[in-house]
């Protein structure tokens, strides 16, 4: 199974709170082990630009909201 592993989270369902980027790494090792190191370099590539401009969740000190972050990943994914 591919899949971040973490609690439901209902207290902040709907909220733009919750931090996408364990699921976009799941999904990078998944593409991996299917033989797809190309595509998964790519969203690897795409994590690291995200999150080095500083384009966080507040779980892990920054601001952005998960739209955010899936809009910066979605970015860096075009560049």
């Amino acid at each position: 199974m591919f899949e971040p592993v973490h609690g439901s989270a209902p207290d902040i369902a709907g909220q733009g709170l919750a931090n996408p980027i364990g699921a976009v790494g799941s999904a990078a090792l998944m593409l991996e082990h299917f033989g797809l190191p190309d595509q998964a370099a790519r969203l690897n590539k795409a994590i690291e630009a995200t999150t080095s401009a500083g384009v966080l969740t507040r779980d892990v000190g920054g601001n952005a909201s998960t739209e955010d972050v899936v809009k910066a990943l979605i970015e860096a994914l075009n560049t």
